[in-house]
């Protein structure tokens, strides 16, 4: 009995471990679809405030929401650069 079980606990893991690795692709693609959706929601914001030349109080916490997730899950300095560009501009209702 002891023999089944220890054999049995090591097959388990192993497909366990299996099925991991088979998910880990899936999970960085997952991962990089949810940054580009962040990068086009943030350029679109951006470039729209900034053709406005101004930018509303909700607007703001909007894209500062939006860019605060986008630059923790490592979005790169594009972002930022136009993140910085429309937080810059001048606040109105």
């Amino acid at each position: 009995m002891q023999f089944i079980l220890e054999y049995w606990a090591q097959w388990v893991f192993a497909l366990m471990g299996g099925a991991v690795l088979a998910a880990i692709p899936k999970i960085k693609a997952l991962w990089q679809a949810v940054l580009a959706l962040l990068h086009d929601r943030i350029y679109t914001e951006c470039y729209h405030f900034l053709s406005l030349g101004h930018i509303t109080p909700d607007g703001l916490r909007n894209l500062t929401y939006l860019y605060k997730t986008y630059h923790t899950m490592g979005g790169n300095g594009t972002g930022t650069e136009l993140y910085n560009r429309a937080k810059a501009l001048p606040i109105h209702d």
